[in-house]
């Protein structure tokens, strides 16, 4: 499914722009540095979360998925498959019915991608930002920080970032690419885990009796 190498599954980053559009605002750095900074602060986090894709017919899917970050390290839930990253390698471990398969890549390789564990700082480079107005959303006010990037080659022109106003979590976010379809994501039950153990971000092949290993590293 498009938009799951992500994000989280996630999808990868950003295209469109003309350096005339939004330059890097001052009051959305501010916004953007508040919530780097809370989920650095917080080392780990446990969440679950719903996403959504909607394209420019108005046709949607939505999904449900759980995710756990410390540090550079993710585990990530969604339907029928789960995405472990300890920093050296990923593991892609999909089952549905009987059938079980793991994919396993070098961590090395997803540089530059959005991932769980960078989702808060990939403003840093290669993207404008500007400040929108406020809005209420899961029934809190949220800046709202729109990202426009560099790239004119990326397969999104577009994310909007929604940060809660009176704690600098961020809620949720949107991405849009150049065929009008709309990728939203939403965190909720967002707590801060800065003791999850490392095993718990590792994938163990021997637990998975007859399980198919297509190794790409």
């Amino acid at each position: 499914m498009k938009g799951i190498k992500f994000l989280f599954v996630v999808s990868f980053f950003l295209g469109f722009a003309s350096p005339l559009f939004a330059q890097k605002d001052p009051k959305a750095k501010a916004v953007l540095d508040g919530m780097s900074q809370k989920f650095q602060s917080m080392k780990g986090f446990t969440a679950s979360f719903d996403f959504t894709i909607q394209d420019e017919a108005g046709i949607g899917d939505r999904h449900s998925g759980e995710v756990a970050v410390l540090g550079d390290n993710y585990r990530l839930k969604l339907p029928d498959q789960e995405i472990y990253n300890d920093g050296k390698t990923v593991w892609t471990f999909i089952q549905t019915g009987g059938y079980k398969e793991v994919t396993i890549n070098d961590a090395a390789l997803m540089e530059g991608e959005l991932t769980p564990s960078n989702i808060y700082k990939m403003y840093q480079s290669g993207f404008n930002y500007q400040l929108l107005p406020e809005k209420t959303y899961q029934g809190k006010v949220v800046h709202v920080v729109e990202l426009t990037a560099l790239k004119s080659n990326a397969p999104f022109k577009q994310v909007k970032l929604l940060v809660e106003k009176s704690t600098q979590y961020l809620l949720g976010w949107e991405m849009y690419d150049e065929q009008g379809t709309i990728f939203s994501y939403s965190f909720k039950n967002l707590k801060a885990a800065p003791s999850l153990p490392m095993s718990y971000f590792l994938f163990d092949v021997k637990k998975y009796p007859g399980i198919e290993v297509i190794d790409l590293r």
